[in-house]
């Protein structure tokens, strides 16, 4: 046992040791870096380019969209709520809002002006009161 304990413990210690001494220091020149005089005084790096900006805009118009997709959306009795509008910032109250008292395991959301009740169990949309 002490000699299975022994060779585990110098196995560790080797193991330790061969990754501390291949972690030096590095300086830019390790990672190929060839700056010039001028861009050493410059911290300040800009990390983007044109490609990034195209990326930007074309995420930013997918967004668009969908958010103009999602104002457009027709609510009808039966269909299951999307797991998008179940947080807590679509709940609201029956009473502040004038809605009819919900039964057990129903809950009231309002969307784009919309007031649905939906099931809590099922999902399932069970009335709609547009104001």
């Amino acid at each position: 046992m002490k000699k299975i304990l022994a060779i585990i413990a110098i196995s560790l210690s080797t193991l330790l040791t061969a990754q501390i001494s291949s972690a030096g220091p590095h300086s830019d020149n390790d990672r190929g870096y060839d700056r010039s005089d001028n861009d050493r005084g410059n911290r300040g790096r800009n990390f983007r380019d044109n490609n990034d900006d195209n990326i930007q805009e074309k995420r930013r118009e997918r967004e668009e969209r969908g958010v103009k997709r999602l104002q457009q959306h027709k609510w009808q009795t039966g269909y299951v709520m999307p797991q998008h509008y179940r947080g807590n910032s679509y709940k609201v109250d029956y009473k502040e809002s004038d809605l009819p008292k919900p039964s057990r395991n129903q809950q009231w959301y309002k969307i784009n002006n919309d007031y649905i009740l939906v099931d809590s169990d099922s999902n399932n949309i069970i009335s709609i009161h547009s104001m």
